[in-house]
């Protein structure tokens, strides 16, 4: 059975001790050798392209797509990987009336066993913004329809949800619950193919534990599979980026990878 192994990340931005920072994502990214990863708080602006900087000398191709531009300058989604980028899209989410701005970024990778469609989202933040997550997931999974129809190469969906296993949202996105009368199934990777917590914003990352948040898994792989050629299966996944290199954790969020099967 072929594998490739998929990953996500919020690599927070410039925030914290940045360069420290992006020596420790290096260094993971170099351990973990991920064949696809999505990231999320990506800066890109003339002389800072965080893609580009994490992925140089790796041998990667990067796609980004703007997000949000709340915080003065623009931040997005971003996606490298191994194999060439075929094309790349940017889908705005709604907002449910907030003031927070959302996308999902689509790349359709060249991989050597097929076209595999790949998304990298991040919802809203907010603790009670459960509400607006839904409407997000829902528009999430319109395009994933649209762009990785059945009988595609089943689609990958990585990002930070910041939405807990339990929450209406996540339950929909795992065919527990229906949203406005529809219901879908992906694998969530951990749920399927992982052990323990698999806790993802903790108290135990310097960056995370000032602001008191309870400790949840908040961010996913998750795949449309397994179909019936056997591709889309989540065969094993654990937290990664979740200790200190040289004394600096990577981000203030844990990230999750996984290995997903190829089919024969």
């Amino acid at each position: 059975m072929r594998t490739f192994r998929a990953a996500t990340l919020n690599i927070w931005s410039r925030f914290g001790p940045w360069e420290a920072r992006l020596i420790a994502i290096r260094s993971g990214l170099a351990t973990l050798l991920p064949d696809v990863i999505g990231l999320q708080e990506v800066l890109k602006v003339p002389g800072m392209d965080q893609a580009a900087l994490l992925g140089d000398g790796l041998g990667y191709d990067n796609a980004w797509g703007l997000s949000s531009e709340n915080h003065g300058f623009p931040i997005g989604n971003a996606i490298l990987s191994r194999w060439p980028i075929l094309r790349r899209e940017v889908f705005v989410l709604p907002d449910g009336g907030s003031d927070e701005q959302r996308s999902v970024l689509f790349a359709e990778l060249d991989a050597p066993f097929g076209q595999v469609p790949v998304f990298c989202t991040h919802l809203n933040w907010r603790l009670d913004h459960g509400h607006v997550r839904q409407q997000q997931v829902k528009a999430l999974v319109g395009f994933v329809s649209q762009l990785a129809p059945e009988g595609a190469f089943p689609p990958v969906v990585v990002g930070d949800f910041n939405a807990e296993p339990d929450s209406d949202e996540m339950r929909y996105l795992r065919g527990l619950t229906e949203l406005g009368g529809s219901s879908v199934y992906f694998a969530d990777s951990f749920l399927v193919s992982g052990t323990g917590a698999g806790t993802t914003f903790s108290k135990r990352n310097p960056f995370a534990e000032p602001l008191r948040e309870p400790e949840r898994r908040i961010d996913y792989v998750f795949v449309r599979g397994p179909d019936e050629a056997q591709r889309g299966e989540p065969t094993d996944a654990r937290v990664c980026f979740d200790e200190a290199y040289e004394g600096t954790f990577p981000s203030d969020h844990f990230g999750v990878v996984t290995t997903v099967s190829a089919g024969r």
